[in-house]
């Protein structure tokens, strides 16, 4: 053996250099019908990954790198019957329409609204929940305090115990136009971070889920678990927070609804402050303009409110108002539905002393009404605002 030993290591020496010098080549054949050979040679043309995207489409990675650290996962244990609105959402996102008085876990979105730890959700992402998690973006998870709701709207705050996170900037929502780019970021089915970008389809629309009904509509895939989260403009900024898929199926069929941030805003900070949000009451019950009513008020479109019934000593009342009245503008803002005027009052502090623009028979006034607090729970003749 220890003669043997040179031989072998020569012969090793030897076959490495013939295999280096070209001379034998080794070759792998597979029957692949031809024996052919398989080659490691790639039989394609490589892109320079240096090569830049264009400046319209890299926008949009500038901004997902910019806003996902401020969106977060919100998850919590509800262990009452169904929460209050959930068999509305349940229409969009499809499921069954059984309560079921088991504890189960939900799952939404959410964004940082200031670095103090201060995050905003929807209302059906943690109503009833017994414990809310939050998760940040570094997988930090956090046991979060409702600090306050509003059903009617659908936006909850909550607070976590963190500092210094990323918040994102509030944009202006009644600047955005149809048409307009916008990108959504949420957790779609549990898959965290998702990005999905589309335009405005259309604003103010009216979908069915209360009386403050201001919804953005976009074609951005909207699905189950990105309730909550932020949908924001090209420069980066929040406009809306997404809410609602119309959808036959429960999944994404190109309509998504989302709260304009100009509502947030209202809504947020009474949260921050009083834990719920207080609303204006003028005292009438209003529905579109009829033909006949604008034929009768002078008008060359059926814009306003038409006034059906005026509450006795109700702030509309005492500034003159009467049924079949026409309400054109409020605080000099012009007044296009019934919804739109619900939607002012509403976001107007009690106490204030606010103008409306009214049309009867072919003469216009003004008049001031100082409007009064909407209770929690209205009697049937405070139904409409």
């Amino acid at each position: 053996m220890r003669r043997l030993r040179p031989l072998l290591v020569l012969l090793v020496v030897g076959v490495g250099l013939v295999v280096l010098s070209g001379v034998l080549r080794i070759r792998v054949n597979v029957d692949v019908g031809r024996g052919d050979v398989v080659s490691a040679s790639p039989f394609w043309r490589e892109q320079s990954g240096d090569v830049r995207l264009p400046a319209a489409l890299g926008v949009w990675v500038e901004l997902a790198k910019a806003v996902k650290p401020a969106v977060v996962n919100v998850s919590g244990t509800q262990s009452a019957r169904d929460a209050p609105g959930e068999d509305f959402f349940r229409r969009f996102f499809g499921g069954p329409v059984t309560p079921s008085p088991r504890a189960r876990a939900s799952l939404g979105s959410g964004f940082v609204v200031s670095s103090d730890g201060y995050v905003a959700t929807n209302f059906h992402v943690v109503a009833q929940a017994s414990e809310i998690i939050v998760r940040l973006p570094d997988q930090g998870e956090h046991r979060a305090k409702l600090v306050g709701s509003d059903p009617k709207t659908d936006i909850a705050l909550l607070k976590i115990d963190a500092r210094n996170v990323p918040a994102l900037p509030f944009g202006d929502s009644d600047r955005l136009e149809v048409g307009e780019p916008v990108m959504a970021i949420g957790n779609p089915f549990g898959l965290d971070q998702t990005v999905t970008t589309g335009i405005v389809s259309a604003k103010e629309r009216f979908i069915g889920a209360g009386p403050y009904d201001d919804f953005i509509q976009i074609d951005a895939s909207i699905n189950p678990g990105n309730s909550g989260g932020p949908l924001v403009d090209a420069r980066g900024a929040l406009v809306g927070i997404n809410t609602a898929i119309f959808s036959q199926g429960g999944g994404w069929s190109g309509i998504g609804f989302a709260i304009p941030v100009n509502i947030a805003k209202d809504v947020l900070g009474q949260l921050r402050e009083r834990g719920r949000v207080t609303r204006g009451y003028l005292g009438v019950a209003v529905g579109p303009v009829t033909p006949d009513a604008a034929r009768d008020a002078g008008l060359n479109a059926r814009h306003g409110a038409l006034v059906a019934e005026v509450v006795p000593g109700s702030p509309a009342a005492s500034a003159g108002i009467k049924a079949g009245d026409v309400i054109v503008a409020f605080q000099k803002a012009e007044i296009q539905d019934p919804h739109g005027l619900t939607r002012r009052v509403a976001g107007t502090p009690p106490g204030t002393d606010v103008t409306l623009d009214v049309a009867r028979g072919s003469a216009r006034r003004t008049v001031t009404a100082k409007l009064d607090r909407l209770r929690d729970e209205p009697s049937p003749a405070q139904r409409s605002r």
